[in-house]
This record gives structure tokens, C-alpha cells and sequence, in this order.
């Protein structure tokens, strides 16, 4: 069992924490109550990042100390939306979310994870009609481990996860959410995630 604090309780935030809950993990939802966030992320071993992407450094900057020593998985994107309130541009480009919360967080392990895909499928993923990936990218090998066995626990097999390397990688899979409007504009919310077919 590992203590599991998901900052965001929206559709992706309590998702995750409905699921890791159902495997037998003691998680913590936390929503924007004042100090809510930095007594959860405090006594938790993991903290999973379902903060919307635009306002997350922000946020988890103001939790530098809270979150030393500490795992973040990062699931989220950091973009401005459109007029139809999807995806339109990255914010970071030439950049990612996870590498600007790495610089800002050095004494922090981050691990991005699970956002190339409609939140449904993070929790679901042998719902779809064929094999998605979950991609990870994250400085620490023992912090991939842990996010590994976590995804075992959400239904992930091992065969679908690839490990990218490094942080850096995460600038690739954040700019996966591109596709996101286009996919949905032709298909409507069904779920979906980008997959790596051999």
C-alpha cells in the first residue's frame, strides 16, 4: 500500500483516485481548499499531478518544500485552448510541463505518464479495442519502477508500458496532446490513446 496524494479531483484527479483506491492504495484527493494541497502532498509518498496543465508549476512551485524527496507523476498538459475550449498550442514549446516542474523541482523525482490518452482509458486501458502505451519519461530509474508497478495496479501490462529516457522525452509525449481536438473533432469523446504498434 503506498500513501497517494492526487492534487485535482476533476474527471482525471478523481478517476485516478477512485481506481488506486480500488487497489488497495491510501489516497488522498485534494481540490483548491486553502492548504489542502500542501497537507496532503506532506504526508504522502507519491503525488500525482491531475492540477489542470496551465496553472500546475504555478501550484506545485508553491509546494517546493511539501514535495522534497518526494515522487510527482505527472500526468497533465500544459496548453492554451481554443475558442471550443480544446487543445489549440503548447505553452512550453521547445519544452514540457515535466521539465519545467524538474527545473523548478530538483529536489523532487517527476515522472511523466499517461497523457497521451482521454482519461478514461488511464484507468481502463484493456477497454479499447486494441493495446494503448503508456509512455514514461523521468530522470530517476527507481521513480519509474514505482510509477510502473502503479500502472500494473491500474491494469497496465508490462508489455504496454515504454520507458522514453530521460525527462526531456516528456516535450514528445506532451506534444502528442495536438493530435487531442483533431481526434476528437472527426470522433466525437470516445476514448482513445496513442499507441506504438510493432
Amino acid at each position: 500500500m503506498t500513501k497517494i496524494a492526487v492534487l485535482g479531483n476533476g474527471r482525471v484527479g478523481g478517476n485516478l483516485a477512485t481506481a488506486l483506491t480500488r487497489a488497495g492504495h491510501e489516497v488522498t484527493a485534494v481540490d483548491r481548499a486553502p492548504g489542502a494541497a500542501a497537507s496532503a502532498a506532506r504526508t504522502a509518498q507519491v503525488v500525482i499531478n491531475a492540477t489542470p496543465g496551465a496553472g500546475s508549476l504555478e501550484r506545485l512551485t508553491a509546494l517546493r518544500e511539501e514535495l522534497r524527496g518526494k515522487l510527482l507523476v505527472d500526468v497533465s498538459n500544459a496548453t492554451t485552448d481554443g475558442p471550443d475550449g480544446l487543445p489549440a498550442d503548447l505553452i512550453h514549446p521547445g519544452s514540457s510541463l515535466a521539465e519545467q516542474l524538474q527545473e523548478a523541482l530538483p529536489d523532487t523525482r517527476v515522472v511523466k505518464t499517461l497523457n497521451t490518452m482521454l482519461f478514461p482509458v488511464m484507468t481502463a486501458p484493456a477497454a479499447l479495442a486494441q493495446a494503448p502505451t503508456a509512455f514514461l519519461s523521468g530522470d530517476d530509474p527507481q521513480a519509474k519502477q514505482t510509477v510502473r508497478e502503479l500502472l500494473a495496479d491500474l491494469g497496465w501490462h508490462e508489455e504496454w508500458i515504454t520507458d522514453l529516457g530521460g525527462i526531456r522525452t516528456a516535450r514528445a509525449t506532451e506534444a502528442a496532446i495536438l493530435f487531442v481536438p483533431h481526434v476528437i473533432r472527426a470522433n466525437g469523446f470516445s476514448p482513445f490513446a496513442v499507441s506504438i504498434a510493432r
